[in-house]
């Protein structure tokens, strides 16, 4: 075996046997096609300490460490340094002394960083090393991050935040129900709690006797406030008046988005829907997350295997990769974070979407609007004439979208897309119940991944927890895996808001077509056959991915059932039978 080329500093790490040179020379080859730096690389994986790496790069490069505990934020400078260049070269400004600006970095290999930040700022630059994790959250917090940046806003500035309509051409009338001053803080103070308290979506809805408001987060909603019922009137208006909708119009759902400026450098979006029920209009909105694509692959929690297979599917120069699971399971994330993979000069990138919430640069998106005749159909039809190497289709929902993404599979494209199936083999039972032949099915199809979220274990409250082997073998827990089973629970704290858990990580169930599960589909057998099949050729189930996360402590039992549906009687509930 040849011995691999490393360069200065993967070589450095390697004599100082932090890594062995074919762990080394794997994880550069990795860290490069991920796109993210090799120091960031080995510090999301584990491979090695982000503290060690740190003192190795800064003795190699001879420049000095830094432990940002330590940092005082009041000596950072301010707006000297573009949010852009921040994140483009993921460095932060620490202080200045006279004409010099020291810069925070973890990989002292980007001397782009420096230049770019000297041209633009007009100041000689010097980096200081610091450890890559915390280096991520302190450029957070430094830019006013929605989960860590808004402790700044107090009560008195909930009057004076600065709220954007998306669009503008939308007819607006109203009175001035919708301005007054205690509506328009407590609607300011909803959003920012939700966005502090990393909520995916609130509910506002009115009831014949109450009025609540309610936070997904988590995955799980909360209710967190009971205004006055009175006032569901008033705060649906406000709401409508935020995103340019059409206030004299309650007969009918009506779609809008606000931009919620919450510091210069930051700002939050929301997706906003109206719809009208038997006490007034509930209004629901979706925190819009763009950042959420370009976390990298290794922030999704993909088994090795599995981060492999996926990998091996996107290097395919056609064919169709599909993603199913229910709304709210993180799809769209897991497809724009395989074409942030594919996002490069040569590729030719287009999506259609009901609606664009994630921006990507360097992809052509598009929202579909049936309205105007722009269906899902038609952009793909429009796509084809536009010299694509990549098309993402948001969802498949009928047989003409359908037969045309298996088309522009068949014919030289690789083609993304979504379908709401429970598992992975019934996509393919899906499609041809939409009309489509067998044989195109079996062709097309690459790869089908089913997924799920399941919110994870807080790590200041997470102990272990007894689980008796009757229960383990009554909800299906592989039997030979009993006796050193080890699973753990969170009791809630302060820090996770007394729930026990923080944060979502996501389980999958990854399908890869054979020619024997081709053979089944143009037979048109049951998902269940190749579903068992496609077990024998070594997939996992979300089942089987799930008590691997909280073999890991990573989740709960209890939480692996709720999300994968092992509970279906009364007797089942995890709790009862611990």
């Amino acid at each position: 075996m040849e011995t691999p080329v490393l360069s200065g500093l993967a070589r450095r790490i390697v004599q100082e046997g932090i890594l062995s040179s074919e762990a080394a020379s794997k994880a550069s080859q990795q860290a490069a096609q991920d796109k993210i730096p090799f120091i960031t690389h080995l510090v999301q994986r584990k491979l090695a300490d982000a503290k060690s790496l740190a003192m190795v790069c800064a003795d190699e490069f001879g420049y000095p460490y830094f432990d940002l505990a330590a940092l005082e934020k009041e000596a950072q400078p301010s707006e000297l340094v573009s949010e852009k260049l921040i994140r483009q070269h993921n460095v932060m400004p620490l202080f200045k002394r006279g004409s010099r600006l020291y810069l925070a970095l973890s990989d002292p290999t980007n001397q782009q960083a420096l230049s770019d930040i000297q041209f633009n700022t007009g100041l000689m630059t010097d980096a200081v090393i610091v450890e890559d994790d915390k280096l991520h959250n302190a450029i957070e917090k430094y830019l006013d991050n929605p989960t860590g940046g808004l402790g700044d806003i107090t009560d008195n500035d909930l009057d004076e935040l600065d709220v954007q309509a998306v669009k503008d051409d939308e007819k607006q009338e109203g009175g001035s129900d919708a301005d007054d001053a205690p509506i328009v803080r407590f609607v300011n103070k909803m959003l920012l709690d939700a966005v502090r308290m990393g909520s995916s979506d609130l509910h506002f809805e009115p009831y014949e006797k109450v009025y609540r408001v309610r936070f997904r987060t988590d995955g799980v909603l909360h209710e967190v406030a009971k205004p006055p019922q009175q006032l569901g009137v008033r705060i649906a208006a406000r709401l409508k008046v935020m995103s340019s909708m059409d206030l004299a119009e309650r007969r009918k759902p009506q779609d809008g988005r606000i931009k919620l400026k919450i510091s210069k450098n930051k700002a939050i979006d929301f997706r906003v829907n109206t719809l009208p029920t038997l006490w007034g209009e509930k209004v629901v909105l979706r925190i819009l997350d763009s950042e959420s694509a370009k976390m990298g692959i290794d922030a999704l929690g993909y088994e090795d295997d599995q981060k492999e297979m996926y990998l091996a599917a996107l290097a395919r120069p056609q064919g169709m990769i599909l993603v199913t699971g229910p709304t709210g399971s993180g799809k769209t994330v897991s497809l724009y974070t395989g074409l942030n993979i594919l996002n490069t000069t040569e590729r030719n990138i287009s999506t259609a979407e009901d609606p664009a919430e994630i921006n990507l640069e360097g992809i052509n998106q598009v929202n579909v609007n049936n309205k105007v005749g722009l269906g899902f159909a038609e952009a793909l039809r429009a796509f084809l004439r536009q010299d694509p190497d990549v098309i993402m289709v948001g969802e498949i929902r009928d047989g003409e979208t359908a037969e045309i993404a298996i088309q522009a599979a068949n014919t030289g494209h690789l083609v993304f897309s979504t379908l709401h199936t429970n598992d992975a083999p019934s996509a393919f039972t899906r499609l041809i119940g939409m009309g489509t032949e067998p044989f195109l099915v079996a062709d097309a199809i690459e790869a089908i991944m089913a997924q799920r979220l399941v919110r994870t274990l807080c790590p200041e409250c997470k102990t272990e927890q007894e689980v008796s082997k009757d229960y383990l073998l009554k909800v299906d827990f592989p039997p030979t895996q009993i006796s050193n089973a080890k699973f753990w629970h969170g009791t809630g704290c302060d820090v996770c808001g007394e729930r026990g858990y923080q944060g979502r990580t996501g389980i999958y169930e990854l399908l890869l077509n054979s020619e024997a599960i081709q053979a089944l589909v143009i037979d048109r057998a049951a998902a269940t056959v190749i579903g068992q099949q496609a077990r024998s050729e070594g997939m996992l189930t979300l089942r089987d991915y799930g008590w691997n996360r909280a073999l890991a402590g990573v989740t709960s039992i209890e939480e692996v059932l709720r999300v994968t549906q092992a509970a279906e009687d009364p007797e089942a509930e995890p709790k009862e039978n611990f």
